[in-house]
């Protein structure tokens, strides 16, 4: 059985804990305003890694709340990725010399590809791609847009550039609680060849059985939001469910 990793999410905006239904910045709830606070407490109930988001960055292209992401990678035990207005070879090496174990590039895929394989060669397994897809389209710029390009076929450009680890999203589930599309998950991890954590929708015990249950597939692991902050289940409770298949 290949490893399964269970990722709790800490989406920051304006320096709280929020979420967005969707990805939309109109339908948000504040779960909390110390992101350390709720990183601390995620890596208390067992989490080995955190995955962070900037949506200030994501939104205006440029790290915003950076500074809780760096408390969190030097302060706890547990991996960092964050994602989210990382646009430059600056952004990359700020986060990577200051603790943070991954680096996620989304919408750089799309307009900056040049930039994206370069930061693949100089870093490897640190840079996850994050596809956020929409109908089976690739969208961008914090969801704003929906491009021409096929999630896939970004997949297989990005495997061939050196690519080891795909963030897939399906922005439809994201926030809804009503499972992930584990479907197009499997897609990805079988065109690529690579690992892909799923993200987006997973709302039950049993959604992250089901993922699990792909690992041998290339599914390594699942990104946790608003199932752990609206308490349908808890990490320790995720994490036993990963052991127990």
């Amino acid at each position: 059985m290949s490893a399964f990793t269970i990722y709790p999410a800490i989406d920051m905006r304006g320096g709280q804990c929020v979420r967005l239904l969707q990805g939309d910045y109109s339908k948000e709830t504040v779960y909390g305003d110390s992101p350390f606070d709720m990183a601390q407490a995620f890596a208390n109930d067992g989490a080995e890694w955190i995955h962070m988001v900037d949506l200030d960055g994501a939104k205006t292209g440029k790290r915003v709340n950076d500074k809780y992401v760096i408390e969190v990678a030097q302060k706890l035990p547990a991996k960092v990725q964050i994602g989210g207005g990382i646009r430059t070879a600056e952004d990359v090496a700020f986060y990577i010399e200051n603790g943070v174990d991954r680096v996620i590039l989304g919408s750089a895929a799309i307009s900056n590809p040049d930039f994206v394989k370069k930061m693949l060669q100089v870093y490897k397994e640190k840079i996850a791609i994050g596809i956020d897809a929409k109908d089976g389209y690739v969208a961008t710029e914090g969801w704003l847009n929906t491009s021409s390009i096929k999630a896939t076929d970004l997949g297989v450009q990005l495997a061939n550039a050196g690519a080891e680890v795909f963030i897939f999203t399906d922005i439809a589930t994201d926030g809804m609680l009503s499972g992930p599309n584990i479907e197009a998950v499997a897609r990805l991890a079988s065109v690529t060849g690579n690992q892909v954590i799923a993200s987006g929708g997973v709302s039950s015990l049993a959604d992250i059985k089901a993922l699990s249950h792909l690992a041998n597939q290339g599914v390594c692991g699942a990104i946790v939001g608003k199932a752990l902050y609206t308490n349908q289940f808890t990490v320790q409770e995720a994490l036993q469910e990963v052991k127990g298949t």
